[in-house]
């Protein structure tokens, strides 16, 4: 999944020993945009991200998976980063050109329909004792 939002806070990083060897974690918190902002904390394992891109209010998309583990009856949901870019440097770097301004359109002319004959002469009008009114 991929998520683009302001960088908002900047958690302490933290380290441990398990059975293959040393561990790092870091995680961010992380406001989306819109009518209703929401804040969304992830983390990132080893070296995901790059100290320059830890500024508060930077802009970040972040590649993400979401993963769910039960522990003690109990169900625990973590969003792991697996690549951070500046969001800056692929939406906001460079301005799309306005649309040229193009002539404007020819006058299209209609030629006047043909008038329609609604006068049925005598001999169209079925006789006196054939009127059916059906249409099958």
């Amino acid at each position: 999944m991929q998520l683009t939002a302001k960088l908002v806070q900047v958690l302490p990083v933290e380290t441990g020993m398990g059975r293959n060897g040393e561990w790092k974690k870091q995680s961010i918190i992380l406001e989306t945009d819109g009518q209703y902002p929401r804040k969304v904390c992830m983390t990132a394992w080893g070296d995901k991200i790059s100290p320059a891109q830890l500024q508060t209010g930077n802009m970040l998309t972040i590649d993400f998976d979401i993963e769910s583990r039960e522990f003690n009856g109990r169900w625990y949901t973590d969003l792991k980063v697996w690549k951070v870019e500046s969001a800056a440097s692929e939406q906001y770097a460079a301005p799309v050109p306005p649309m040229p301004q193009m002539p404007p359109a020819p006058p299209v002319y209609h030629q006047p329909e043909a008038p329609v004959n609604y006068h049925y002469s005598e001999s169209d009008m079925p006789a006196a004792g054939n009127i059916d009114d059906l249409p099958f």
